[in-house]
């Protein structure tokens, strides 16, 4: 339940900043929110795709061995 609540928090707190940052570039309050909506959605799936990916080359670079 804590790792929820923290990741809701930290979703919030992403879109709030996001808002911010929009905002203090262009003066505009609906840009703002556009940009602060769409941002974290898109970061979550830059972010998913970028661990897919280092998972995979981490892999093809380092096999774990199970030598005992």
């Amino acid at each position: 339940m804590r790792l929820i609540l923290k990741t809701a928090s930290y979703g919030v707190l992403h879109v709030i900043v996001a808002i911010s940052v929009a905002y203090a570039l262009t003066g505009n309050m609906l840009i703002a929110v556009g940009i602060g909506l769409v941002e974290p959605l898109v970061q979550t799936v830059v972010f998913s795709v970028h661990e897919w990916l280092w998972e995979r080359k981490v892999v093809k670079l380092a096999p774990i061995s199970h030598q005992s």
